[in-house]
């Protein structure tokens, strides 16, 4: 796999491709812009022999949208079948035709590795939620994968599903990173999904699950999402999450969230 990162660098932010650093005038839309088959030229194209270090930054454009899927595992339906008052909602999206799909951020507000999410506020159950996040270009094609944390409020959307751009979208709600590996579709079939949360250092919580644990193909998620929307420079698809921590347990300010995804590491801390 190659992986593009980005960096805060003294000349602005900089992308890189396998620790080296790109050309200045580049942009991941301009990548996404062209088919998969044209990828690998055009990173070669525009590659330098300069190294490619500096603060981690979250590997998106400010202007490329996050959009997310959900009810995709079998534990996510369970889960959230638990903490709503309307149940039946989520065991028919499991087993609907279409697939649950939501707006989860525009890249500015996106948390890269080493960078701080947070909880809401009037919220007082709030959980990460590790997911494959899946990079697709302006064609609808998969071109790789990062590293996703889809941080909710199980409380507010518990309430009343209707309220789940709240519990969803919010400051410090979404982290990706730490680089974008670009591949193939068939190497996310099987990929590992490990979560863990430490306070105090120590480890508090713990999951795992495989993406071969997910109830829909990779590109139906992808083909309902561009289905009537364009995506000219891109855009980025959380595939929902099969690590739920039970029911006593809330993130708290201080607290670190590591996910590994398919050899990618994310690591964030939990802000005020």
């Amino acid at each position: 796999m190659t992986n593009l990162t980005k960096h805060d660098t003294p000349q602005g932010p900089r992308w890189a491709l396998d620790g080296r650093l790109l050309r200045e005038d580049f942009d991941l839309g301009r990548l996404l812009a062209l088919r998969v088959s044209q990828m690998a030229d055009f990173l070669g194209s525009v590659v330098t022999t300069e190294p490619g270090d500096g603060t981690p930054l979250a590997p998106i454009d400010a202007a490329t949208e996050v959009w997310a899927a959900g009810v995709t595992y079998l534990r996510s339906r369970e889960a959230r079948e638990a903490e709503s008052t309307v149940r039946d909602v989520y065991a028919k999206v499991y087993d609907a035709e279409r697939p649950e799909l939501f707006f989860k951020a525009t890249g500015w507000r996106v948390a890269g590795h080493g960078m701080p999410i947070r909880i809401r506020r009037d919220s007082r159950w709030n959980v990460p939620e590790p997911e494959l996040t899946l990079v697709v270009n302006a064609h609808g094609e998969i071109a790789g994968f990062c590293a996703g944390n889809d941080v909710s409020s199980r409380d507010i959307e518990g309430a009343n599903p209707l309220y789940l751009p709240q519990a969803k979208v919010y400051n410090g709600s979404c982290a990706l990173g730490p680089a974008i590996a670009l591949c193939g579709v068939e190497t996310l079939r099987d990929l590992p999904i490990d979560l863990s949360v430490l306070r105090d250092g120590r480890a508090i919580f713990s999951g795992a699950t495989r993406t071969s644990q997910l109830k829909r193909p990779l590109q139906e998620l992808v083909e309902y999402l561009v289905r009537e929307m364009d995506f000219p420079s891109g855009v980025f698809l959380m595939t929902g999450t099969g690590v739920v921590p039970p029911d006593d347990f809330s993130l708290a300010p201080g607290d670190v969230v590591r996910i590994t995804i398919g050899g990618l590491t994310l690591e964030n801390p939990v802000g005020p």
